[in-house]
């Protein structure tokens, strides 16, 4: 077994980077055909969800594999390799499945437990048989995770340390609280008709919600939706489905929206929203930054100078020097690159308190780092007391505007995002994206089952490497046996030339006997063998089992290609 996988995901690497390198449906066929066209790599799979792109393979080569794979991996995602490689992981053998294994358990989910990579999972499996890009490793693996993850969800309370990435990010809408009484009677939109809108949809329509609109670029697939909603037993939600031209007007109606498309660009720009804020509320909708500075002007408090402010009269400083920091400079690291000596610096603290300049180095005959190190400490005194100099890196406190109480609230599950990330400064509406659910996710509890779960990850691994390894020897063993029936069939054929007159009731006793002491022979080695072979390390027993018997390799070979095409005829869905 050579399995090898080459991936980056939330734990890897940023949102902006997932996001960039995130691929499409006909993107992620492409780069299967070019993999499995590629000389490292036999068998291929991609398994591409909203917080992980991996590539899946079966190498001959560990080195020349991660090179290849990682390149490819570039080439389709469109970020270069230089910049992807620092987030990119890989896992080889056992610590590849043990990988996919925690991956189907939720272990590896931004939020633990979740069981929707099952259904990932499985539909990356069925793309690579599709393209008849997995051989029989990679159909084994795929399948023996679902198992797992299967075993996982059924064996453990691993569903409680978690919920779906929906549940989670309802969740995150509601600032902690009942999702049911946060989402009962507001009217939802869902923009995406695939698994992961479906899935928001059925959770809001169980959370109560009075009204499901249903936006999808397929509009008949968005009207299939939403019939199966108003048919639910378990809700009575009024479900609806429109084009995808109306969803600007349904976002005017809309409470909360939900987006998970499979669109390359934005589908809710900041412009879009703004205008269905103002559209609900007939107020101007404006920037979080834009609230903070009024209230600021409210409370009487002095706006910091600006780089204009260099006029004014008696300023030591040319602040224009500095005008690349927006908020004034710091005391401790801007001084630096305005390039300004600390005498200078005390100057400026001294006229701000509306005093004198004082030359501190005639006062204490003192130059030199220790001095400037004083006159830095009496700036920073001078600057604590009257607030006109903040400082960068430890900011004074300042009266907290409360943000306005949301009138829109977006849950954006797609990556690439479907929704501006501008939207996050305006007030009046609350944004919760992958980025945020991941911050939200990575102080999430660990419930007690998350060791169960490992515990059977692990056996899970143990239990398939040494089915592999058993399965490798296998065609050895056949073509070992294979070598002696010829031996047995050439032997009788032999003592039927030497005794023609042989009855057929003698013939066959004698080949019975014949073939039981062959089989008696070989029985004890082949069982042993097998035994060894499915240990770690137990390779080597199919080429020991080769050379002792001097097997046509070709023989062997044969052999293993018809199991293969055996097990792609009878594979079936876990």
């Amino acid at each position: 077994m050579s399995l090898l996988v080459v991936g980056l995901s939330h734990r890897s690497a940023p949102v902006s980077v997932l996001e960039r390198a995130s691929l499409s449906a006909g993107a992620q066929l492409k780069l299967l055909q070019d993999t499995v066209a590629a000389e490292p790599a036999a068998e291929a799979a991609v398994l591409a969800t909203c917080n992980r792109i991996e590539l899946y393979a079966d190498v001959d080569k560990f080195h020349a594999g991660v090179a290849e794979l990682s390149t490819l991996l570039a080439q389709h995602s469109g970020v270069g390799l230089e910049e992807l490689t620092p987030y990119l992981y890989v896992h080889y053998e056992d610590r590849a499945v043990h990988h996919l294994f925690s991956v189907a358990c939720g272990l590896d989910s931004m939020v633990v437990g979740e069981g929707q990579i099952l259904g990932q999972i499985k539909d990356s499996l069925a793309r690579a048989q599709d393209l008849h890009t997995a051989g029989r490793l990679l159909n084994d693996l795929f399948q023996q995770a679902l198992r797992v993850g299967k075993r996982a969800h059924s064996e453990t309370g691993i569903d409680r340390a978690g919920q779906s990435l929906v549940t989670f990010g309802l969740e995150q809408l509601s600032a902690g609280a009942e999702v049911q009484q946060w989402a009962r009677g507001k009217r939802a939109l869902v923009i995406g008709a695939g698994s992961m809108s479906s899935l928001a949809a059925a959770t809001l329509a169980r959370a109560g919600v009075a009204e499901i609109v249903v936006a999808n670029r397929t509009f008949e697939r968005a009207e299939r939706l939403a019939e199966i909603l108003s048919e639910g037993d378990d809700t009575d939600v009024l479900a609806r489905a429109v084009p995808m031209d109306s969803v600007p007007g349904e976002l005017t109606r809309a409470d909360v929206a939900v987006s998970c498309t499979g669109a390359t660009g934005l589908v809710l720009t900041a412009d879009a929203v703004v205008a269905s804020v103002e559209g609900r509320t007939g107020a101007p909708a404006v920037e979080d930054a834009a609230v903070a500075d009024t209230a600021v002007r409210e409370a009487g408090e002095t706006p910091l100078p600006g780089a204009g402010s260099a006029a004014d009269e008696n300023c030591p400083l040319d602040l224009s020097s500095v005008s690349s920091v927006p908020s004034g400079f710091s005391v401790m690291g801007e001084a630096a690159v305005a390039g300004m000596d600390a005498a200078t610096l005390e100057q400026h603290g001294a006229w701000a308190a509306g005093g004198t300049a004082v030359d501190r180095t005639r006062e204490t005959g003192r130059s030199g780092p220790e001095a400037d190190s004083e006159l830095i400490g009496a700036l920073a005194a001078t600057a604590t007391r009257v607030g006109r100099i903040p400082e960068r890196r430890r900011p004074e406190p300042v009266v907290e505007v409360p943000r306005p109480e949301p009138v829109l609230f977006l849950l954006d599950l797609a990556m690439p995002r479907d929704v501006d990330a501008a939207v996050h400064r305006l007030a009046g509406v609350r944004l919760v994206d992958i980025e945020s659910l991941a911050d939200a996710s990575a102080d999430a509890p660990m419930a007690a089952d998350v060791d169960m779960v490992r515990r059977i990850v692990a056996d899970e691994v143990a239990a398939f490497g040494a089915a592999q390894r058993a399965a490798h020897i296998t065609p050895t063993v056949v073509a070992l046996r294979s070598m002696a029936a010829d031996v047995v069939a050439g032997e009788i054929a032999r003592l039927e030339g030497r005794l023609p007159g042989l009855d057929d009731k003698h013939r066959a006793e004698i080949t019975q006997t014949v073939k039981r002491v062959v089989d008696k022979l070989l029985h004890a080695p082949t069982v042993r063998v097998k035994q060894l072979a499915a240990e770690p390390g137990g390779a080597g027993y199919a080429d020991a089992l080769r050379t002792l018997f001097d097997l046509d390799q070709e023989t062997v070979a044969s052999v293993s290609r018809a199991e293969n095409s055996t097990t792609e005829k009878n594979r079936g869905p876990a």
